[in-house]
């Protein structure tokens, strides 16, 4: 979808329409849910603090986020979706891969049913949709921003190499600014510069994710279209109406491990790795994990993980935080983790 969140706002609110939108709460400690077109003009983008976004474009609108009629207008998009296939993999509210190998529809092809069904969601939602069509998903995924807003780009298999040999590694799925940076110091940046690294080399100093690097750079991507996704991380996470030292978190930390505790109770999969997630005052991220031998069996065991995380933490002591997060991670399916039974019973006393 278009710019979602903030084209809800523009659909349900007329005076919004062909103006800088951001959905967001106005302030120092918010940051931007989405931005409509109009104010991307001006650099604005999703995730960037409020603060910066309004100095960007002092005229922006801030809309506070309203996710029941998100929410709402994502249902409708799925709805539409599921009259085509039922191999729809959800990635968010907005962003679905869709496989139309077979589909319910006399579609003759994959663009042809691409094109039908963003006039299918128009129709329904009065929203826009842009879709990018290919052999697989990772290059539906970036074709899908090819021609945005409103847009359909096509990448025919025999297309594809060259198609990707000019693009920079970072529009690879995982390669963020961490990993670009350790490319790039490897004479890295493109597509084409990466296939002509050894794939054994890229293995041995980035592990599997090597190997899935080159092969992406080739547009090789085996990955189904997963409509029963399983659970693999439930987190919360909040930022403070003023920056906090480390010493000060606990509470937070104490709270936000009972949400997602509490979460983590909707589902029978079971999560091992507990995560703290820290974001300081001038929005460096880091992240802290533990996997214990076996899951955390209760709220107060997996809580007084995601405390001790804090020992784990080295920046100096006057360092600032501005958010706090706590996650469950690793999960497995639940006998997966059942206790091993004794091998050898023991035979009772004579």
């Amino acid at each position: 979808m278009d710019a979602f969140y903030a084209s809800v706002e523009q659909r349900d609110d007329p005076a919004l329409r062909g103006r800088p939108v951001l959905v967001a709460w106005r302030g120092a400690r918010s940051v931007v849910c989405a931005a409509s077109y109009e104010a991307r003009k001006f650099g604005v983008r999703s995730a960037m603090p409020a603060i910066r976004a309004e100095r960007l474009c002092p005229d922006a609108i801030f809309v506070p986020p309203d996710f029941v009629r998100y929410r709402a207008a994502s249902r409708q998009v799925r709805e539409v979706l599921l009259r085509h296939t039922d191999l729809v993999e959800p990635l968010s509210l907005d962003e679905a891969y869709l496989d139309v190998t077979q589909t319910k529809t006399s579609h003759p092809s994959a663009t042809a049913a691409a094109k039908a069904i963003r006039g299918e969601i128009f129709e329904a939602t009065s929203l826009t949709a842009s879709a990018g069509v290919a052999a697989n998903k990772f290059l539906a995924k970036i074709a899908s921003d090819w021609s945005k807003p409103d847009g359909l780009f096509v990448i025919k298999p025999d297309q594809a190499a060259v198609f990707l040999a000019p693009l920079a590694v970072s529009l690879i799925p995982g390669v963020g600014k961490v990993m670009e940076a350790k490319l790039d110091a490897l004479g890295i940046r493109t597509c084409a510069d990466l296939r002509t690294v050894d794939a054994r080399e890229l293995e041995s100093r980035f592990g599997r994710f090597g190997k899935r690097l080159r092969e992406l750079s080739f547009g090789i991507d085996e990955r189904a279209v997963n409509p029963h996704q399983p659970v693999q991380s439930i987190s919360a996470e909040d930022t403070f109406e003023r920056d906090l030292p480390l010493c000060e978190l606990e509470p937070m930390i104490r709270t936000l491990a009972a949400k997602t505790w509490g979460q983590t109770r909707k589902t029978p999969r079971v999560g091992r790795t507990v995560v703290l997630k820290l974001k300081t005052s001038d929005f460096h991220i880091i992240t802290r994990s533990h996997t214990p031998p076996h899951p955390p069996r209760s709220e107060p065991e997996f809580t007084e993980i995601a405390v001790s995380l804090r020992l784990r933490v080295e920046l100096p002591p006057a360092t600032r935080y501005r958010l706090v997060g706590v996650g469950l991670g690793n999960f497995r399916d639940g006998d997966e983790y059942l206790p091993q039974a004794e091998l050898f019973e023991q035979s009772p006393a004579r």
